[in-house]
């Protein structure tokens, strides 16, 4: 605990920081701490998973005085992240009594009135934040800390004119700390319109690079599902992600994993409150060890011993693609990214490719056998039947009660169908890093 001591965190966190069983500082929480103790702005280059919480929440905790109003602001680009945040702080604060609260839309915004009068620190999501001070239900008169946690997320979702609204509905003589796992755009843009001589701190990726194995398959568009079904059946993994690019996809994959034997659970940003953190407490507690997601739903998400990632979508660009591998290979333990490509995929995988750190290796197809596909018709789950469709192989002709529109609609169905892919994409595509 020493090290802690060393870096000017008071005894009564660092009491608190040896019962969460931390050792010795992380590089962002060694380079950073000091600063932020000092009142300094701080751009910080680091990404989920690094210790950044424990940088801006020793800051806050040790300059924060109980019962005179809300002194610091966080801000955080999802629900989840606001409650992990939260609950981090009330554990670091535990020997100094601090009434933190954490708001978010998605739940009834009366009950948080309350909460916020007696707040000292404050975590939120920007859009329900900002209705708070639009209320007056937030007062913002003693805020001294604010905090951007999450920042490149934050822009990427479409925060940044609230962010925006909030700076300046906010004392302007206040220390700001921005978190990102780029630096880039946009961010750069508020550092430089907003933080006042900021010491710009950057920490090499949490994930260790040789314990990370990362590899792709190319496989034609009507096996790929039976692929996924392979590889997770045959693969010896601990908690494991699987990403997909849009909600539809996530519901697709996981009810037709559980379809074909595979416990699985999936999140997105269509769940309500109650259901994404129900979802998230029986993935970590692992009473289920597969998790379907979007980015946008696993975003912030601290999730422990998370041994496989696997792309079953292939996100747009290479600062996404880290994002997610990211989720594996952390603290020296093994981990391995596995990427699933059709061709239409490849433009994709192509932008994930120009960047030169990445290091993806190409393994051939395992043969595989063909996995029963269910039709999902959204309308008999809302309650109008019985929920699932005609099931068929893939390759078999869908349910032909299905209209139109829906058959259109639904890209991830159509791939999975194969009578639409069959006849149009070659036997060997023969994708070669460009």
């Amino acid at each position: 605990m020493d090290k802690f001591r060393k870096l000017g965190i008071s005894e009564e966190i660092v009491r608190a920081i040896e019962e969460h069983k931390f050792t010795e500082p992380s590089e962002i929480q060694e380079k950073a701490i000091p600063s932020v103790l000092q009142g300094k702005d701080i751009i910080g280059g680091s990404a989920t998973g690094s210790g950044k919480t424990l940088v801006f929440g020793s800051g806050i905790i040790q300059n924060t005085t109980p019962g005179k109003g809300v002194q610091a602001l966080i801000l955080e680009p999802t629900r989840e992240l606001a409650e992990q945040v939260s609950r981090a702080l009330k554990h670091f604060s535990k020997y100094k009594p601090l009434k933190i609260v954490s708001i978010y839309g998605g739940v009834a915004i009366n009950p948080q009135y309350g909460d916020l009068e007696t707040a000292d620190i404050v975590i939120g999501t920007p859009g329900r934040i900002l209705d708070h001070l639009a209320r007056d239900t937030l007062k913002a008169d003693y805020i001294k800390i604010l905090v951007l946690d999450e920042a490149d997320r934050m822009l990427d979702m479409g925060f940044i004119d609230d962010v925006e609204k909030i700076i300046r509905g906010i004392p302007r003589k206040r220390q700001t700390l921005l978190f990102s796992a780029t630096i880039d755009g946009n961010i750069s843009y508020l550092a430089r319109k907003y933080l006042i001589n900021p010491i710009e701190i950057s920490a090499e990726s949490y994930v260790d690079a040789s314990k990370l194995k990362q590899v792709y398959y190319e496989v034609e568009s009507h096996l790929k599902f039976s692929l996924l079904v392979h590889l997770l059946k045959q693969e010896k993994a601990g908690l494991v992600m699987v990403f997909c690019n849009t909600r539809k996809n996530a519901d697709f994959v996981s009810k037709n994993l559980k379809f074909a034997g595979i416990e699985a659970l999936s999140i997105h940003g269509g769940f309500s409150q109650e259901k994404r953190t129900r979802t998230i407490e029986t993935f970590s507690s692992k009473r289920a060890v597969i998790l379907v997601c979007t980015d946008i739903a696993a975003r912030g998400l601290d999730i422990k011993s998370v041994s496989h990632v696997y792309n079953y979508d292939i996100p747009k660009d290479d600062k996404d693609y880290i994002h997610r591998i990211g989720r594996t290979a952390r603290a020296g333990k093994e981990g391995k990214a596995v990427s699933l490509l059709t061709q239409r995929d490849f433009e994709n995988f192509r932008r994930v490719l120009k960047n030169p750190d990445l290091e993806i290796t190409s393994e051939p197809p395992p043969k595989i056998e063909r996995v029963r596909i269910q039709w999902f018709d959204e309308a008999k789950e809302k309650g109008f039947g019985k929920g699932f469709s005609k099931s068929g192989f893939h390759g078999h002709k869908r349910d032909s009660g299905r209209s139109r529109d829906h058959r259109g609609d639904n890209r991830e169905e159509r791939e999975f169908s194969g009578s639409e892919h069959r006849s149009r994409v070659p036997r060997h595509t023969g994708f070669r890093r460009h």
